[in-house]
């Protein structure tokens, strides 16, 4: 009966974490519980069964968090976790040196991005965000590039063929990549098909890709995926040491930078 009645509890522990977190690891769960690995995955595979979780490969994700369609509005977006954001936005602007070119990807954190970019005539942003345009637009020596192409109100961000064209031909040394979902397993995601194809040609013309965001899109997978997070070279974010991120850059090849 003690058995029994230690399974219920860490079963409806492990389900407040998967709730909480978005995603969890059997390898964390199994060191955290002193259980066997395989006793983790009986938990996980009883928890899918009762709707709470979708297994994962090593783990499993929320049952809230997959398929995540429902794309929030620019002012929730904006007014959600500008703290975190601020701190990402400054990290990763510190990561830019004189002589870069850069993209900034449309979305609240890399916008903190171009609001700490220092204002350095030898620095290149192109970037697709009319919101981040605006910003750069005040700073006096900055060169800034716009991407052009259809206007998506929703976002304030330009999307399509033209947008994509202006990229086949450059080469640039950095994508600060913004995100809508982040799984370890089921890769970067967004909600907007469009964003995702001109996320990826983002990614091919850019030395190096470097995806930021806080720790609430951990564990949200939105329909359309940007890239798997092996293709990154570095994350900037504001994860805890709970939310198990160094192991996944130890295992998937990225470089953490915690804000």
């Amino acid at each position: 009966m003690v058995i029994t009645r230690d399974t219920s509890r860490r079963r409806q522990e492990i389900s407040t974490l998967v709730r909480e977190r978005g995603s969890v690891q059997v390898t964390d769960l199994s060191e955290r519980y002193g259980v066997s690995m395989q006793t983790i995955r009986k938990d996980l595979h009883f928890l899918a069964k009762k709707g709470v979780a979708e297994r994962s490969y090593g783990g499993a994700i929320s049952a809230d968090a997959v398929n995540v369609v429902a794309e929030p509005p620019l002012e929730t977006k904006r007014a959600a976790n500008p703290d975190a954001k601020a701190r990402i936005g400054a990290l990763a602007a510190a990561m830019v040196r004189p002589g870069d070119s850069v993209v900034l990807d449309s979305g609240t954190t890399t916008l903190q991005i171009a609001h700490h970019l220092p204002d350095d005539e030898e620095i290149t942003v192109l970037t697709n965000d009319l919101d981040i345009l605006c910003a750069l637009a005040r700073k006096e020596h900055i060169r800034v590039v716009m991407l052009g192409g259809a206007l998506r109100r929703r976002n304030r961000a330009f999307y399509g063929a033209q947008t994509e064209s202006a990229l086949s031909d450059l080469h640039v040394d950095k994508l600060f990549l913004g995100v809508d979902g982040f799984d370890f397993e089921r890769g970067i995601t967004t909600h907007y098909e469009p964003e995702a194809m001109l996320n990826r040609k983002m990614a091919k013309a850019a030395q190096q890709v470097i995806a930021v965001t806080d720790r609430s899109k951990f564990g949200k997978v939105c329909l359309h995926r940007i890239l798997n997070v092996e293709e990154i070279d570095d994350l900037v974010t504001d994860a805890t040491e709970e939310d198990a991120v160094q192991s996944a850059a130890d295992r998937l090849g990225f470089r953490l930078h915690r804000a």
